[in-house]
């Protein structure tokens, strides 16, 4: 077959998957995992959509990790492929199951809960592993863990527990949730109650919105008569963003309301601007700007990405970088035996120091509580959040023995 049949073969297979022109070559290869064969390492993300902002650039933090490892682990080259999920899960399933058929050893990225729980279920019928970065749900180390999967940055434990106990402590202790209608939302609004009850705070309500709406009217509506002095946005993206933007338009703050976004990003604040978001307080595991080495590698990045990398981002270069490094040691590509490794090292990169792969498959690395800058603290459009106190990894997340994750013995 000519080079010009693969790669037209190559543009149908991404048409119908919605593959992405860095996956393209390597899904339609049919090379055996044999040793000699390429390392193939995934990025499936939500590429488009709702989540657009977060996700972009996610491929290319895998690509900076690989380069960074010099491009072969066990004296075979690396190859990474991308695609867009479209925040669906039949479609994300749909990639998974025939990316690990075509030989790509591990599946890293993989935002939206919902696509999170449908590809860990795809890795444990296959036996390879995931490496979740972008879903929140908490579940992915609880009744969903596996022997061949890692949540690696963020879940709605940690987010709920940092961001929710500051903000009680602050005097915000009635809150009213605007509430995402899929798992992820649910499942923050959940964890946020119990630690807002736990602080001596209550919950006058809530109300769900669907996925990607534009029009919160009614929802801020709703928020604004339960006179809560919270609203509680358990949503994500241009959701939040919106939803924001909309409370502005009906003047909850400037009636004694204040906002409290559970999972801000940075694309989040630079969409709203400073005069909008500053104040709001927000949980991370990383800030471009915190130190001489997240500096050092934001200018690696934006030279393949040119924007200011997030969690996520930063997220999938450390879980690449984490899980060549266990394959190098472990001397094989074998899942479980690099899955022993990657428990075994400790987790060293530019935003964790010292953390470890837990059994349930949480990495532990300390949080940040973050605060967005007024436009007068801030010295530029990408100088947009300051640290206000570093949450320790066993106070942030949620004990082993309280998630229920069947690889654990109680």
């Amino acid at each position: 077959m000519s080079v010009g049949s693969v790669v037209r073969r190559g543009a149908a297979v991404a048409g119908v998957l919605g593959l992405t022109a860095i996956g393209v070559a390597a899904v339609v290869s049919s090379q055996s995992v044999a040793q000699g064969g390429p390392i193939k390492i995934g990025v499936l993300a939500g590429l488009s959509g709702v989540y657009a902002d977060i996700a972009l650039g996610q491929p290319e933090a895998a690509q900076l990790a690989v380069d960074d490892f010099g491009g072969k682990v066990l004296g075979r080259p690396i190859e990474v492929v991308s695609a867009d999920h479209q925040n669906k899960p039949d479609i994300a399933a749909s990639v998974a199951r025939k990316w690990y058929d075509d030989g790509v050893r591990m599946i890293t990225g993989i935002d939206t809960s919902s696509v999170g729980l449908a590809v860990r279920k795809v890795a444990q019928e296959k036996g390879q592993i995931d490496l979740n970065v972008g879903s929140a749900t908490a579940d992915l180390t609880g009744p969903a863990c596996s022997a061949t999967g890692a949540h690696w940055v963020y879940d709605t434990y940690a987010l709920a527990h940092v961001t929710g106990d500051a903000v009680v402590k602050d005097g915000g202790t009635t809150w009213f949730f605007v509430t995402a209608d899929y798992a992820f939302g649910k499942s923050m609004e959940d964890e946020a109650t119990k630690v807002i009850n736990a602080a001596g705070g209550k919950v006058l309500g809530h109300v769900l919105h669907p996925i990607s709406t534009q029009d919160f009217s009614s929802f801020m509506l709703q928020a604004q008569a339960s006179k809560a002095k919270i609203v509680g946005l358990a949503n994500a993206g241009m959701d939040t963003v919106n939803a924001i933007k909309q409370a502005g338009e009906f003047g909850l703050v400037q009636a004694g309301q204040r906002i409290a976004g559970l999972l801000i990003f940075e694309s989040d604040v630079q969409s709203l601007g400073l005069k909008t978001a500053q104040g709001l307080v927000l949980t991370t595991a990383f800030y471009w700007d915190q130190n001489d080495e997240t500096r050092a590698w934001t200018k690696r990045f934006r030279a393949k990405k040119d924007k200011v990398p997030n969690l996520t981002t930063a997220g999938v270069y450390s879980a690449t970088t984490h899980y060549l490094k266990a394959m190098a040691a472990a001397g094989t590509d074998d899942p479980k035996a690099v899955m022993a490794k990657m428990h075994e090292l400790p987790i060293n990169d530019m935003m964790t120091r010292n953390g470890k792969l837990r059994e349930d498959g949480r990495v532990m690395r300390d949080m940040y509580l973050a605060q967005v800058k007024s436009p007068a603290e801030s010295k530029g459009k990408d100088d947009i959040y300051k640290i206000l106190a570093t949450v320790p990894a066993e106070k942030a997340w949620r004990p082993l023995n309280e998630g229920k994750c069947p690889l654990i013995k109680n």
